[in-house]
C-alpha cells in the first residue's frame, strides 16, 4: 500500500520520472510475484482433491506446466498476443525483439518491457492451470505438457490479443479490467471441453494416470 501511495504521489508530479517508473516497475513485479503463488496453490488444491498415489504426478504436472509454457510464451506466445499484427493475431515479437512494435498496446504503461513481460506471463500460467484441476488423474504427463504448450503459444494468446493486443474485440469496444475473459474465462472453457471430452472417452473406465 505504501509503494502505492507513493507511487501515485510522484505520478502526478510527473508519471515519467525516473523515481515513479522505478516505484511502478517494483509494484507490477511484486503483483506478478502473487499471482505466480496461485501457481503452486493449484497445485495443493488439486493434491488434496485427488488420490494420493497421484499427488507426484499432480505436482510435477503443476510445476512443468509453468516450466515449458514460460519458456514457449516467451519465444512465440507474448509476440503473438501483443505483437503488432493484425486484429487476430499479433506478427511481432519473437523471443522479445522488436520490442518497439511489441509494445504498442501497452505503451500506457511506462515500466520495462521484462517487468510487463513476467507480469503478462503469471497470467498466463494462471489461464492454462486451470484445467489442470479439470482433468486430474485423467491426463497422462506428455499429454498434459502438449497441452500446456499449446495453450500458452496459441489459444491463450491469441483471445488475449483481441481483447488486450489491441484486436479485433478492442475495436469494437470490449473492456476487461482484470481478466475475468481473457485469463479466467478462457482457462474455464478449456477445462469445461476437456471434462466434456474426457468423460466421454473414459466413460466409467479407471483415471488413466500418467
Amino acid at each position: 500500500m505504501c509503494l502505492c501511495v507513493t507511487s501515485l504521489a510522484f505520478a502526478e508530479e510527473s508519471a515519467s520520472s525516473p523515481l515513479a517508473i522505478a516505484l511502478d516497475t517494483v509494484w507490477v513485479l511484486v503483483a506478478a510475484a502473487l499471482v505466480m503463488f496461485m501457481q503452486p496453490g493449484f497445485a495443493m488444491v488439486e493434491a488434496g482433491f485427488t488420490r494420493a498415489k497421484d499427488a507426484c504426478n499432480i505436482l510435477m504436472k503443476n510445476l512443468m506446466d509453468f516450466a515449458f509454457g514460460s519458456f514457449f510464451f516467451w519465444i512465440i506466445g507474448f509476440g503473438i498476443m501483443f505483437g503488432a499484427g493484425n486484429s487476430f493475431f499479433g506478427t511481432s515479437g519473437v523471443f522479445l525483439h522488436d520490442v518497439g512494435k511489441t509494445c504498442d498496446s501497452l505503451a500506457w504503461s511506462t515500466v520495462p518491457i521484462d517487468a510487463k513481460f513476467f507480469f503478462q506471463l503469471v497470467f498466463c500460467a494462471t489461464a492454462a492451470i486451470i484445467v489442470s484441476g479439470s482433468m486430474a488423474e485423467r491426463t497422462k504427463f506428455t499429454a498434459y505438457v502438449a497441452y500446456s504448450i499449446t495453450t500458452r503459444d496459441l489459444i491463450y494468446p491469441i483471445s488475449g490479443h483481441w481483447i488486450w493486443g489491441s484486436g479485433w474485440l478492442a475495436e469494437l469496444g470490449m473492456w476487461d479490467f482484470a481478466g475475468s475473459t481473457v485469463v479466467h474465462s478462457v482457462g474455464g472453457w478449456l477445462a469445461l471441453v476437456g471434462s466434456w471430452f474426457w468423460g466421454r472417452v473414459s466413460g466409467n473406465m479407471p483415471a488413466m494416470d500418467g
